[in-house]
């Protein structure tokens, strides 16, 4: 249940309470003698139970020692108020005309339902509490807001303020100043170390070279092993032949020199036929018959042949 519904349902406990104290207020002041101490005594006891259980359902306790004394407390005010009150209603349900166990059994309803809705409101009391609490947690603190004024946002720190004051200002500009002049200092002496760092590497190399012996082996001799790899037949041919350079595409020649270098290999070599002069000139059968009926070059090769 949120929490205006828990609210409501509180305010109609309240309301059951308040009708039961009445009953037994009511029937306390019609026992009494007739005067005003008398009633006021008699009708004492069910409002201090209404006033305890107010208290307890509306204060929170933080330590479990208060807690359970201020239940005790109340346990012992509903005791008395119910014992005067019930023997105060069973007198007037008998003076009224009640008969029989009547008198007896009426008081007991009364009784209950106070002890019914002083257990429901405390029990609301707490969830309510409970219920708000999560609220406000939930819930981010807002700025409070003077009714009249316009609540300004702090000013954002800067590195330069142009209103300071000069009494502000100066220890600031003497702190940058020594600042800097630290970083310059830093940063000299690590310059320094480097280049001693450098000179005295340069050095130590210049001392090992010269140690070593004039003739140094270029390569090193390859280390006999018995073990030999399993290649692949593809790992193989690569290991022999050297990894393949990859192809350069070769430019196509015109018709006529197709037909150049076909008279001229025909010269050479009469007797080819047309597919082997094609394979020679390293094109297709079909195309060399196209060059040919392109260009006319059958008179010319019979010349060359």
């Amino acid at each position: 249940m949120i929490l205006p519904q828990l609210r409501r349902v509180r305010w109609a406990v309240r309301a059951t309470l308040v009708l039961g104290v009445a009953a037994s207020v009511v029937a306390n002041i019609l026992h009494a003698l007739d005067n005003p101490i008398s009633q006021a005594i008699a009708a004492w006891p069910p409002l201090a139970l209404l006033l305890t259980v107010e208290l307890i359902s509306r204060v929170p306790v933080h330590r479990r020692s208060l807690a359970a004394a201020r239940l005790v407390a109340t346990a012992t005010i509903a005791g008395i108020a119910a014992w005067v009150s019930y023997w105060h209603m069973a007198g007037v349900a008998a003076r009224y005309g009640e008969t029989g166990a009547s008198p007896y059994l009426l008081p007991l309803s009364v009784d209950g339902l106070i002890v019914v809705a002083s257990i429901c409101l405390v029990e609301l009391g707490g969830r309510i509490s409970a219920v708000e609490h999560e609220t406000r947690e939930a819930t981010p603190a807002a700025q409070p807001v003077v009714p009249g004024l316009i609540p300004v946002p702090a000013p954002a720190p800067t590195s330069s303020n142009p209103t300071a004051s000069p009494a502000t200002t100066a220890p600031a500009a003497a702190t940058a100043t020594t600042a800097a002049s630290q970083a310059a200092t830093a940063k000299g002496t690590a310059a320094t170390g480097a280049t001693a760092l450098r000179r005295t590497t340069a050095a130590a190399l210049a001392e090992v070279a010269a140690t070593l012996p004039a003739t140094l082996p270029k390569t090193r001799a390859p280390e006999t092993s018995s073990f030999k790899p399993v290649l692949t037949r593809a790992q193989a041919t690569t290991a022999r032949t050297g990894p393949a350079s990859p192809a350069k595409p070769k430019a196509r020649r015109s018709p006529a020199e197709t037909v150049a270098a076909a008279a001229k290999i025909k010269a050479s070599r009469p007797d080819l036929t047309d597919a082997q002069l094609a394979a020679e000139l390293g094109i297709s059968v079909s195309r060399w018959r196209t060059i040919r009926r392109e260009t006319g070059a059958d008179d010319n090769l019979r010349l060359a042949a």
